[in-house]
């Protein structure tokens, strides 16, 4: 068992409240987005039961989603209160507009072939298990007539722990 499975996350308070920042390409060229729909978790049969995971759900309008998808590892990222602005920003940024990461004055680093930030408090570090877009028939009636009223769905993407950075 992993050091990181045993710890207690705050895992709604993480995706709800703090937000994450997803992560995904190489130093010279990566893009993040601000999340918060995200889980943790465990699926799949591992070492140890389950595997550990985090899921993210982005939707394909964000240019994140292209490195999400070409990608086989990402990250995910939680920040103190101070960097709200910052993830703010990024949240409504394009990167396929600005160096919005440069802009940030986030202080990348390379981690386990990704991308992390010295500024995170906690980084989930995940090998990409699983990507596909929802499917209108699989909804509840209520998200499809709510959120997905113009049918413009988000894509999972579930990737397992296989490294926890916990500064907290």
């Amino acid at each position: 068992m992993k050091d990181f499975e045993t710890k207690d996350y705050k895992v709604f308070d993480l995706f709800n409240n703090q937000w994450g920042l997803v992560t995904a390409g190489t130093l010279s060229n990566c893009n993040a987005c601000t999340v918060s729909w995200g889980s943790l978790g465990t699926i799949w049969n591992g070492p140890h039961g389950g595997r550990p995971i985090v899921t993210v759900y982005i939707n394909p309008s964000r240019f994140t989603w292209e490195f999400l998808k070409e990608n086989d590892t990402f990250t995910v990222s939680f920040f103190p209160e101070k960097y709200r602005d910052v993830l703010n920003y990024l949240g409504t940024v394009s990167g396929k507009t600005e160096d919005k990461i440069r802009h940030s004055k986030l202080t990348v680093k390379e981690i386990s072939g990704t991308v992390g930030y010295e500024e995170a408090e906690l980084t989930f570090v995940c090998h990409k298990l699983y990507q596909g877009e929802f499917q209108r028939d699989g909804l509840a009636d209520e998200i499809n007539h709510g959120i997905y009223q113009n049918w413009d769905p988000h894509w999972m993407f579930v990737g397992e722990i296989i490294e926890a950075i916990d500064r907290r």
